[in-house]
């Protein structure tokens, strides 16, 4: 039962998807109440988690200040390393 819900997950993209929703949940853990409207995650692939900022001196807070903080606390709480870099862009 196992192998055939892992294949179903596998084939029909659900697995790739539910990974997702754990890792944009911890990046949304990780930032807390002040900062999570303020950063969403819209994108992952690859160890990349592509980041939609409100405004640029947010961006430029996390770019410069906060975000390789945030990157290893969702990090630990995915008990892994499962992002790798974490990309900045501002919301159109």
């Amino acid at each position: 039962m196992g192998d055939a819900l892992r294949h179903f997950l596998r084939d029909s993209g659900l697995g790739a998807q539910l990974r997702h929703a754990r890792v944009f949940g911890a990046w949304s853990d990780a930032l807390g109440d002040r900062m999570r409207e303020r950063a969403k995650p819209v994108h992952f692939q690859f160890g990349e988690l592509t980041v939609e900022v409100q405004s640029a001196p947010h961006m430029q807070e996390l770019q410069n200040f906060t975000g390789e903080q945030y990157r290893h606390a969702a990090n630990k709480s995915l008990g892994e390393e499962v992002i790798k870099k974490v990309l900045f862009r501002l919301k159109r």
